[in-house]
């Protein structure tokens, strides 16, 4: 009789890695179920402050898509994450709370994953029931909107289309965030907003390195 050679961890722990990766095939759109994040490459530099931020389409890891006409005439926040950031961990609950708070006024939030497997972000977002829209840094996204050096990234782009605040670092106050979002964020054109980066400046840690 042939000798049957057990995986590694047994048989209990072969079952707990096929059925992780059966749910995790059955959360995500079908696109998403071998997507890869877009390889390293040189880190853009941060937006600079009036510069007009271009937007592409972006399949949702959840499904769906955001399209750039969803954000005419809309603030716009940008936020490059990773499930395995620590940084991030610690700001991405107040990115969720900002969402909620302001998304019948108009904000829109738009996460865009480094992870190197969509299924990974899935799967961590759905665990920390994060809601707010993300998708995966593709190449093809990656064209339009290059991840700057840092993580976590948070990229603010007023009603007219100008960047407002490009910050790469971690928020340490997070309600402070959610309090400048309703007083500051909807007040007009990023014109109006130019003082944005100085105000969040007493809410951020220092970027990571």
């Amino acid at each position: 009789m042939d000798e049957i050679t057990m995986p590694p961890g047994g048989l209990d722990a072969a079952r707990r890695r096929w059925l992780a990766g059966a749910l995790a095939g059955c959360a995500a759109p079908a696109w998403a179920q071998s997507a890869a994040a877009a390889p390293p490459s040189p880190a853009a530099p941060l937006p600079s402050l009036g510069s007009v931020l271009p937007l592409t389409d972006v399949p949702l890891l959840e499904g769906g898509m955001f399209r750039p006409a969803q954000a005419q005439g809309q603030v716009v926040v940008l936020y490059y994450w990773a499930s395995w950031c620590p940084f991030c961990a610690q700001q991405t609950p107040w990115m969720e709370k900002l969402w909620q708070a302001q998304r019948q006024r108009g904000l829109v939030v738009l996460g865009l994953s480094i992870d190197t497997q969509a299924a990974d972000a899935i799967a961590y977002r759905a665990r920390k029931g994060y809601t707010f829209p993300c998708g995966l840094l593709t190449a093809e996204v990656a064209r339009v909107l290059p991840k700057p050096r840092g993580l976590p990234v948070t990229i603010a782009r007023g009603r007219d289309g100008r960047v407002v605040t490009a910050i790469a670092a971690r928020f340490s106050d997070g309600e402070a965030v959610v309090r400048i979002g309703g007083l500051f964020w909807f007040d007009g054109t990023s014109s109006a907003l130019v003082d944005l980066k100085r105000r969040w400046f007493f809410c951020l840690s220092d970027a990571p390195a």
